[in-house]
Formats: structure tokens, sequence, C-alpha cells
């Protein structure tokens, strides 16, 4: 049997946000530098279209890295488990795509927020043939009026998938509601996140990066998902979900399918 692959001592798990910090503050910069180019000095007034453009960047060049790191994981068995009418919680460029498993797939809702990634997401799907059966919404699931004039409403959702997303979105308590609410009585919450860490050491690093993190990168490191998905409504399966322990890591994962109570 092969020896197993050392791992990372604490010192560089704890570095570790840095490898995606420092190339995010240069694509911000890039961001900055071409709007002012395209728009004059008009471009300041809007930071939140430079750091879409920005994140979307980041993510997109760093979408085959994320991809191979996922399938070591197991994100590709929670993505096929998603069947019927779901509801593709932001997408972004599209690395979950491949994985539906499209016989059971009656139709896929993308909800993404930052337009920046339309163009990954539609290769994806004509590549992967869920073109007909993937419509990409630009709105946050809040946005109840845009999601309504597509059908999609109260008990409306056979599952919702949600990979790596309740760490970047502005209310984590506000998103889960909704999801709770769209999803039909034994519909599914499918998802994999990241949150605040149990370790005591790890936890105050995390504290030590979360400013430049979640400037630069978009998300924070440092919530409490546990709570945020529990606390959003009645779950059939609560103890079901997954903490795989990972003291050094500072992105430790929480992970599973809970089944909404009927």
């Amino acid at each position: 049997m092969p020896p197993s692959p050392p791992q990372p001592t604490r010192l560089a798990s704890l570095l570790r946000p840095w490898t995606l910090i420092w190339p995010s503050i240069c694509l911000h910069w890039q961001a900055l530098i071409e709007a002012v180019r395209r728009n004059g000095l008009a471009a300041l007034l809007h930071p939140r279209q430079i750091r879409d453009a920005a994140s979307a960047k980041l993510l997109s060049i760093t979408s085959s890295g994320f991809i191979a790191y996922e399938d070591t994981t197991v994100v590709p068995s929670l993505v096929r488990a998603a069947s019927g009418v779901i509801l593709d919680l932001g997408p972004g460029p599209g690395n979950q795509i491949h994985r539906f498993d499209a016989s059971a797939v009656e139709y896929i809702y993308g909800v993404e927020p930052n337009g920046n990634f339309k163009d990954d997401i539609m290769v994806k799907l004509e590549k992967h043939g869920l073109a007909d059966k993937y419509r990409l919404l630009a709105c946050g699931i809040e946005d109840s009026d845009i999601l309504r004039a597509e059908g999609i409403a109260e008990g409306s959702l056979d599952s919702v998938l949600c990979i790596q997303v309740l760490c970047a979105v502005r209310d984590p308590k506000s998103v889960m509601r909704e999801v709770w609410k769209l999803l039909k009585p034994g519909g599914k919450f499918i998802f994999w996140e990241h949150g605040c860490s149990r370790d005591s050491v790890t936890r105050a690093a995390q504290a030590l990066w979360n400013p430049a993190w979640s400037t630069f990168v978009g998300c924070r490191l440092d919530r409490n998902v546990l709570a945020d998905i529990l606390n959003s409504g009645e779950w059939e399966n609560p103890g079901e979900i997954e903490e795989p322990e990972d003291r050094l890591s500072c992105l430790p994962r929480i992970q599973g399918v809970l089944v909404k109570k009927a």
C-alpha cells in the first residue's frame, strides 16, 4: 500500500488563505484599472461592479482546481442527489453542472446575482447537454418577484443545491428562510459549506484573516453556518448533518441532505 500523503502542518494550514487572497487582490486591482479606463473616474462610484468582476475572474481562473479538489470529497454524490425541479443556488462559474444526474432532473433554475458568470455557465450547459433544462436567473433568492414570474413560489421546489454559497451571501439567515419556504414538504436541501472552526487556535486565525478574505475573496470564514441552516425551519433529519473533523483547516466543512418536514 502506498504511503499516505503528508498532512499539512498547522502553520501551513493557517497561512493557506493567503494563497487565494493575494491573487484576488491583484484581480481587484486589474478590474479597477479596466473599469476606470472604460468609464473614467465615475467607475469609482460603483465598487460593487468592480468587486463582482474581480470575484468572477478569480472563480473562473480557479474553477478547474476547485472541481479537482471537490472530486476528492462528497460533493459529486451530493449533486447527484438533486432531483426533480431544482434550484442551483449561487452556481458561480458552473462547477457543479457536469455533476447533475440528467435523468433525475426535471428542470434547474440557477440563481446567480453576479452576471459576470453567464458566459462560463452557458458554455458548460452546452457541453453537458443541459441547455434545455437549465435557466439562469440574474437575481438572488430573496428576489421573490423575479422567482414568482418563473413559477418558483412557496412549496414549489423538489431540491435546492447549495455548494459554498452561505459563506458569501449578505444575510444567510434570510437566505435559508427563503430556501425552506420554497421547498416542497419532503423536499431536499443539499449542501456543502464551510464555517467557523471549533478549534480555538484556528478560530483565532479565521478572525485575523477574515477582513482581507471577506473583502477580496468575497465570503466570510467565521459564520455559524450550521445554526443558520437548522434555525431556518423544521427538518426531518437534522441529526444527519455531517461535520468532518478538521481542526487545522480555516475552511472546515459541514455537509448533508436535509429533508423539509412534511
